[in-house]
């Protein structure tokens, strides 16, 4: 009798723990279970959710857009995964091909993200060019240390 009562409350006493950690406000042993199933499965949601997000941030797609603006601007948009000295990569290229930043924005929190605006020196440039020459800063690997 006194082993019957012992397991009666420890059982109890579990189901009041499973209780308090699903925030049921159920009494019966059932629906309280019913809960605790409920709450796995959202938890369970919530990490596929998070492990989605993981795999996109770390598979972080490489962009670049160029669009002509004003005559002799251009308007880049750039965004890849983080990586060393990618700033000064671009910002070298743009040296060399005669573009000036009029204005930029750059965010390195989860890859790398650029936006700018340059103005060419020289009216021969075109889209393809300054998006090639982007391109290859990206990939460039380190910058250059001449």
């Amino acid at each position: 009798m006194d082993s019957r009562f012992r397991k009666r409350m420890a059982l109890r006493r579990k189901f009041h723990i499973l209780r308090t950690l699903t925030s049921s406000k159920s009494v019966k042993k059932s629906s309280i279970v019913m809960d605790a199933f409920l709450y796995i499965y959202k938890l369970k949601l919530k990490l596929e959710a998070i492990q989605r997000e993981y795999s996109k941030l770390m598979n972080y797609t490489q962009e670049v857009k160029v669009e002509k603006i004003n005559g002799k601007g251009f308007m880049i948009r750039v965004s890849c995964k983080k990586g060393e000295d990618i700033l000064v990569s671009i910002l070298e290229a743009f040296e060399q091909m005669g573009l000036n930043v009029v204005q930029a924005r750059v965010s390195c929190n989860y890859g790398f993200g650029m936006e700018a605006i340059v103005e060419a020196e020289d009216q021969a440039l075109d889209v393809r060019a300054v998006t090639e020459a982007v391109l290859k800063a990206i990939e460039k690997p380190g910058g250059d240390e001449a």
